[in-house]
């Protein structure tokens, strides 16, 4: 390998790193996935249970959470916490992974990935045409919904504790964050 080269990890060495950890690759490189905290683990739980069960009601397609492998391109696979794969792209669904865009994807901050999950993430997302892209702070206790427009994406609400999340995917559904939000 010539001095300066940088090697770029894919799904096939994916497959073979250890399957005690966790570990997400974007652009190639990879990323150890830390294991979230008992509040992080709440608000994900709070979340998916009522968007799963909105979902299922009006049989609008999947929800599924993180650790599930979803096969943007082959030197792009992530984990994301909580996602929605709407009926129309269930197809997208393997028996071993998601083999394409997710329609939602809900990102619960962590302090030592915040960054990269605002700023790499939300890129990867966008270029791969994630419609949805919710973003949770549990220190700040709000949630940002993002939609993709024809630039990438653009804010269609911050929502904080004491309000109603609405989303542009599923324009009857509100969410109580202060239900989500208050811990075990």
């Amino acid at each position: 390998m010539a001095t300066g080269q940088v090697v770029k990890f894919t799904y096939e060495d994916y497959l073979l790193m250890e399957e005690e950890k966790r570990y997400e690759i974007i652009d190639g490189r990879r990323y150890m996935v830390a294991a979230p905290t008992p509040y992080q683990q709440w608000i994900s739980a709070r979340l998916e249970q009522v968007l799963r069960a909105f979902v299922e009601t009006h049989d609008l397609g999947l929800v599924l959470d993180a650790p599930c492998d979803v096969v943007l391109s082959p030197t792009d696979i992530v984990q994301p916490d909580i996602f929605f794969i709407a009926q129309e792209h269930r197809d997208i669904v393997t028996e071993r992974n998601i083999w394409g865009a997710p329609d939602l994807v809900v990102k619960i901050l962590s302090p030592t990935t915040a960054q990269r999950d605002r700023d790499v993430k939300r890129k990867l997302y966008a270029a791969h045409g994630v419609r949805e892209f919710w973003i949770v702070s549990p220190e700040g206790q709000t949630v940002e919904v993002l939609e993709l427009g024809e630039t990438g994406y653009r804010r269609t609400g911050l929502y904080a504790r004491d309000e109603e999340l609405h989303s542009p995917s599923f324009p009857e559904l509100a969410i109580r964050l202060a239900s989500v939000f208050t811990g075990p």
